[in-house]
């Protein structure tokens, strides 16, 4: 069955139960980066427009199957209020007779925050009894939050197995037709960007991709793993030695396909090998062939970043998911920072994946440049790898 979004229903009157992503980040009950909330708002805006009544769910942070003050959705009820300019509930719990009762007596227009679902077990678990006593507060799910779409929880899967009516919301829906569009049917040249630390995490996006772009540029410290494969010194520099023959294959099966396969030619090294990664200082740049037995390659070096912008600059659609060195460390940010720039003075469709390149690339200023954000650094790996989602199957199997 097709899956079915929020601007195909007609939820006039009905008490529509929203799975938002509002996991912010907290800093002592303050809200720090508000991007997910506002990811929300045109579901919701558009929801309210047709005269439905919203009952939201979410879960924060890691609580672990209990009330946690410190991960309360509060100061994200007070933010979407400041948002929205009108009033939001909180409510004490996401079931149970009190909080059935603050649904019961919504009327359109108005909107109702749960607690944290993480407070119960059930959620994680996908608890069914869990899921049939959340589901009861609403005539209607919509699933809008893409960060969880990997996972099956009660109220990503549970939910829609149980209600009557559900659909995506525009959220989801930008993510579904931004992501799949670029993987299945690319404007080319089509090149992918892949960094971050291991390869072991990307391996599946890696293979999967292969088959889909014409060029393949790989970065951070999981490309250790494939200069050393080649027979290249890494130094002390992250390396899976236990994968190396992937890494051979990876780079035999580029081949085979054609597929221009871009590795680093020099790196920002540091040789405070075993500092914590905020106190390591940049001891300068090297060739990638000549990585010095006691230094640990940390960031791309100038080379690499003119090279990767070679690459790049034929490119009508990209996808990045992964930095390109250490950006927390702003020793070693410049590679990553290099790949944000050049992809904003691109002529071409450019998808980040979330997570740490989402984080990246705010903090480069150059966020407004790229044509589309995804949400979700763990789902948008597993859309890349070619699986089907947890939402996205429960969402099309939903009143089967």
């Amino acid at each position: 069955m097709p899956m079915r979004f929020l601007d195909e229903m007609d939820p006039a009157g009905k008490r529509l139960l929203i799975r938002v992503d509002y996991n912010v980040p907290l800093d002592n009950g303050t809200i720090t980066d508000d991007t997910r909330i506002r990811a929300s708002l045109p579901t919701l805006e558009l929801a309210l427009s047709k005269g439905a009544s919203l009952v939201l769910c979410s879960h924060l942070g890691k609580a672990k199957g209990k009330p946690d003050a410190k991960f309360s959705l509060a100061p994200a009820a007070r933010r979407l209020a400041e948002l929205l300019g009108r009033p939001v509930a909180m409510a004490p719990d996401c079931l149970g007779p009190e909080v059935e009762a603050m649904a019961a007596a919504l009327k359109p227009g108005e909107i109702l925050l749960l607690e944290n679902l993480r407070f119960h077990s059930g959620e994680v678990e996908g608890d069914a009894a869990f899921a049939k006593a959340v589901a009861k507060l609403g005539d209607m799910y919509v699933n809008d939050a893409f960060g969880t779409a990997h996972r099956p929880h009660a109220s990503v899967t549970g939910f829609p197995a149980i209600m009557p009516a559900c659909c995506g919301g525009l959220l989801l829906k930008k993510e579904w037709e931004f992501l799949g569009k670029a993987l299945e049917n690319p404007v080319r040249p089509f090149v992918a960007v892949t960094g971050g630390a291991k390869v072991s995490s990307k391996l599946a996006v890696l293979k999967h991709l292969l088959g889909k772009v014409d060029s393949l540029i790989i970065g951070g410290a999981m490309a250790n793993t494939f200069l050393k494969a080649q027979g290249l010194p890494t130094g002390k520099s992250l390396v899976e030695d236990d994968l190396l023959d992937e890494a051979r294959t990876i780079l035999a099966l580029g081949k085979e396909k054609g597929v221009t396969i871009a590795l680093p030619k020099d790196f920002v090294i540091s040789l405070d090998a075993g500092k914590p990664l905020a106190g390591m200082a940049a001891s300068g740049v090297c060739a990638a062939e000549a990585v010095p037995a006691d230094a640990v390659a940390l960031d791309v070096g100038p080379a690499t970043n003119a090279y990767f912008a070679k690459v790049l600059a034929p490119a009508k659609t990209v996808v990045w998911n992964g930095p390109m060195g250490a950006f927390e460390n702003p020793a070693f940010a410049q590679g990553t920072l290099s790949v944000a720039r050049t992809l904003a003075g691109l002529d071409a469709v450019t998808v980040i994946g979330g997570g740490d390149t989402d984080a990246a690339v705010h903090a480069s200023g150059l966020a407004s440049k790229m044509t589309f954000i995804s949400t979700g650094g763990g789902a948008s790996l597993e859309f890349m790898e070619g699986k089907e989602l947890p939402a996205f199957k429960a969402l099309r199997e939903c009143g089967k």
